[in-house]
């Protein structure tokens, strides 16, 4: 499956897992648009009233994970909205993007994602601690952060989100790959 049978690939997964190097190689193979949600999210969420400075506004107010909370139907919305905006791009969803406490919210980025190519969740393995030692280590390398706020662990509640599962239809494990080769284990669909 492909970006141009009809709808565009999507990537999900927690953070450090790899969805925009992966996105952007699988794109360039198909030559197809590659879109970063995390990077062009802000448009979206003013949208609806949202924006980064609002949420470390709320943040600073309420604690993060109240603030993350408060922040999902905004996350919905930009799904939404990207998904419609990029019908045939691989578009990589940030580890918030694909992860909701409401179920409702949950239910409403399912049919963002309905018309999808294909929805493709990318973890190091399917060992959980392994794919969480193998995500801290890159989440710190890369982003400076272990996912751990006000003590706690965002990054394994990503992990072990069972509605990130359910969003996506197949599993690709990063671990011992290139990027370049899980680009093409994404594509293979």
């Amino acid at each position: 499956m492909t970006a141009s049978t009809g709808g565009p690939v999507v990537l999900v997964g927690p953070a450090a897992a790899g969805k925009s190097t992966a996105g952007a190689l699988a794109a360039a193979a198909l030559g197809a648009p590659f879109v970063d949600l995390d990077a062009v999210g802000g448009a979206y969420y003013r949208e609806v009233g949202w924006s980064v400075d609002r949420l470390v506004v709320r943040a600073r107010a309420a604690g993060r994970i109240a603030a993350e909370r408060e922040w999902e139907p905004a996350r919905a919305h930009a799904v939404e909205r990207v998904v419609a905006d990029h019908p045939r791009a691989v578009i990589a969803l940030g580890a918030g993007h694909a992860s909701y406490t409401q179920p409702d919210l949950r239910a409403r980025v399912q049919r963002a994602l309905a018309p999808a190519a294909d929805v493709v969740l990318l973890l190091p393995s399917p060992d959980r601690d392994g794919s969480l030692a193998v995500l801290r280590e890159r989440a710190l390398r890369t982003k400076g952060t272990g996912w751990v706020v006000d003590g706690h662990d965002l990054l394994a509640e990503w992990l072990d989100d069972e509605g990130l599962r359910a969003l996506a239809r197949r599993t690709v494990h990063t671990d011992g790959r290139t990027p370049e080769e899980t680009a093409r284990a994404v594509l293979r669909g």
